[in-house]
């Protein structure tokens, strides 16, 4: 069987990139002669967020403008419906900064658990309203993945691969990704945005074909 690996550049905080997971799921469900490998890779949807997140409503209101605030998320909530993205915008009060939450992702690699992980870091912000800057709800995601929450908690305060998760984003930057979910497939062909899963599976199949380039 064929094996094809994909990066998925992202960040927790991107509901396309949560959106864009869901898809992805869908597109390697659907297949059922490549086998696939995702890696996640980190990319920070805005490296200005102080450590300590800030609020979700002053993040919004500086983005969108407090006049689209009632309208902003509706492509998302309907995009969502149709992939069983469980959107809970209202619940949601702080906008984090996400690079521990990257470092955790980066911890689950040897594991196994990285997917897991990712997508169990979408559910606490996205449906849950849980803020994954904190340490704490970072600990705990890790336990219910089976990973050691002492040794992770030791790496937090140690600054375990803080400078090689910023490497990685300032990588993303010199590869010209300015947008995320980006799918780079085979470590050759790039894919942006949240696209339908039949899209993915396409350049999934495309790629892996024997015939291709």
């Amino acid at each position: 069987m064929k094996t094809l690996e994909i990066d998925v550049v992202s960040d927790v905080i991107c509901p396309w990139c949560f959106l864009g997971k869901r898809r992805l799921d869908k597109a390697i469900a659907s297949i059922d002669d490549i086998k696939v490998e995702v890696n996640w890779r980190p990319f920070l949807l805005d490296p200005g967020i102080p450590k300590e997140g800030m609020s979700r409503r002053e993040y919004t209101e500086n983005k969108f403008g407090p006049e689209c605030l009632k309208t902003v998320h509706d492509p998302l909530i309907a995009a969502g419906n149709e992939d069983d993205v469980p959107f809970q915008f209202e619940k949601i009060t702080r906008t984090p900064n996400t690079i521990d939450a990257h470092r955790l992702i980066r911890w689950s690699h040897p594991t196994g658990k990285q997917h897991d992980v990712a997508e169990r870091l979408f559910m606490a912000y996205w449906n849950e309203g849980k803020d994954v800057g904190d340490r704490k709800v970072l600990l705990a995601i890790a336990t219910e993945a089976g990973l050691d929450a002492t040794e992770i908690s030791a790496k937090f305060e140690q600054d375990t691969d803080l400078g090689a998760v910023r490497a990685e984003v300032e990588q993303a930057s010199r590869m010209g990704i300015t947008g995320v979910p980006c799918f780079i497939l085979g470590r050759e062909q790039g894919v942006t945005g949240a696209q339908p899963a039949r899209v993915l599976a396409d350049a999934i199949r495309q790629l892996a074909s024997p015939n291709s380039a």
